[in-house]
């Protein structure tokens, strides 16, 4: 079991099916990685260490056991990792060690990798508890088809990361097996749900890890720790295997320190599952070679209406530097307002979550956290004709996210409205939050990253949210990456790495 641890049409007139096709043919390889930047193999990006695991410069077994000695170091004060499997990672390190030796494995784009995952991904014969104390001692027969697809790609699993319980909150504090601490100020949330897998990216604790988004639980964490966060479109990943939050919303997603490593893992975990209810048959473009398509024909939309009140200060002048960077990187930016979904009266779709827990909440409420219970409490409320009443509200902002789509190609605006806040005052709830700028795009089914832009005056880093039409993850990612390279956000280290 392990061990338990503290594009419609665009303008140059292309279709969204033949820009798909065309960042999967244009370039039959992906781009050759860089070589590693840093004589630290934990400072490596997980594209740079799969490079160095490829030339034979380092070894899976070196690096599986720097991460496990780095997790020995530093997990104690975060609590990013609910069960690791060190004995298990040590040997899938040294097998992937001894097929390279063989030359067997070729194609394998992860192998030899240590990540790991958020702990609502089921894998067989390693709990999964979603930090729920109703699953504390859940060990699933069969693996998610996102952890198979890992595995699959060579990775070597390290273990089962931290999260809301149950992913239902935003905060990284709710869980059973106590909360997660931001790397940049141990005083500070990583935000939420995917708690522990931002945290451990940023300390270097593995090279990468999956999480769940419903309503921002991939980009939350990622922005307030400084790492990249994508949402994928729904029914671009398959969510079967994955605990369930909100059925008409669940999204997979990559957390990793670069734009070039989640796209990286893009493409390992993307694609139709036959099985799974979500995913839909669209075709799956080179993640990685769509890095290099073109933005300055690219017309960018900024949606101040509602995504930019309430800003913190800090966060406001990170994301207007970082739109007046973007001027020099696209053809326009210009204003857009979006559509905003009113959620029927008495008709939350936060009642899916209570669809799933409750045989296990009617039986054992007491075993969940008090923000867990006063939620799933309230979900027993909703009201049927009201809850498709939204469902159908929903449908519609779906449709008319395409219209704006037509205006322009990508948006941008700031992740969160805030840095992290303390984490007495959010586990105490006397800290107001604002009102989120990341679920509105898991109603529009549409895919939205985060990527770096700043840092507070406290040190706190910010990001920037980019967004697309559903099914344009290429070109999400072909802006996240230009912006990227021109700036150095990205490179910047807690000083947690550095004591």
């Amino acid at each position: 079991m392990g061990i338990p641890c503290k594009l419609m049409r665009m303008e140059n007139g292309l279709t969204r099916r033949a820009l798909l096709a065309g960042a999967a043919t244009a370039v039959s390889m992906e781009p050759a990685a860089s070589a590693p930047t840093g004589s630290d193999p934990l400072a490596w990006s997980l594209t740079e260490a799969a490079a160095a695991l490829a030339k034979g410069s380092v070894s899976s077994e070196e690096l599986t056991k720097l991460c496990l000695a780095r997790i020995g170091a530093l997990d104690q004060r975060l609590n990013a990792f609910i069960t690791l499997d060190a004995d298990s990672a040590l040997g899938q390190a040294r097998e992937c060690d001894r097929q390279r030796k063989a030359g067997g494995s070729p194609g394998r784009r992860l192998h030899g990798v240590p990540v790991a995952l958020k702990d609502n991904l089921d894998t067989a014969g390693l709990r999964t508890t979603a930090a729920a104390r109703v699953f504390q001692d859940r060990v699933p027969s069969e693996d998610a088809e996102v952890t198979r697809r890992v595995r699959a790609a060579g990775a070597v699993l390290l273990g089962k990361l931290n999260l809301d319980e149950m992913a239902f909150a935003g905060t990284g504090t709710t869980g059973c097996f106590g909360p997660t601490h931001n790397p940049w100020d141990l005083d500070r949330i990583t935000g939420g749900s995917s708690a522990g897998s931002a945290a451990a990216v940023c300390a270097g604790l593995c090279f990468g890890s999956i999480g769940s988004d419903d309503g921002g639980s991939v980009r939350i964490p990622s922005s307030h720790c400084g790492v990249v966060g994508f949402k994928t479109s729904y029914g671009r990943v398959s969510t079967r295997g994955v605990v369930p939050s909100a059925y008409s919303m669940d999204t997979i997603g990559p957390i990793a320190r670069t734009v070039e490593d989640a796209a990286l893992l893009l493409q390992v975990v993307a694609g139709y599952d036959p099985l799974d209810a979500i995913t839909l048959d669209e075709p799956v473009a080179d993640y990685p070679q769509a890095l290099r398509l073109p933005t300055a024909k690219l017309r960018v939309g900024v949606p101040r209406q509602y995504f930019f009140e309430q800003l913190h200060a800090d966060v406001s002048a990170a994301v207007e530097e970082a739109i007046r960077h973007l001027h020099g990187l696209v053809r326009e930016v210009r204003e857009v307002t979006l559509p905003r979904l009113q959620i029927a009266e008495n008709g939350d779709y936060d009642v899916e979550l209570y669809h799933y827990q409750k045989p296990f909440f009617d039986k054992s409420p007491e075993l969940y956290h008090p923000w867990s219970q006063r939620h799933l409490n309230a979900m027993k409320k909703v009201e049927t004709v009201a809850y498709i009443e939204t469902l159908k509200r929903i449908r519609e902002r779906r449709r008319d996210i395409r219209r704006i789509f037509e205006q322009v190609d990508l948006l941008v605006l700031p992740t969160m409205r805030e840095p992290a806040p303390l984490l007495t005052a959010t586990v105490n709830e006397t800290h107001h939050r604002p009102p989120s700028n990341t679920s509105a795009f898991n109603h529009y089914g549409t895919p939205a990253l985060t990527v770096p832009c700043g840092f507070s005056k406290d040190g706190l880093p910010i990001g920037l949210q980019i967004a697309g039409p559903a099914y344009h993850e290429p070109v999400v990612l072909s802006l996240a990456f230009a912006y990227q390279q021109s700036t150095d956000w990205h490179r910047r280290v807690p000083a947690i790495l550095k004591g």
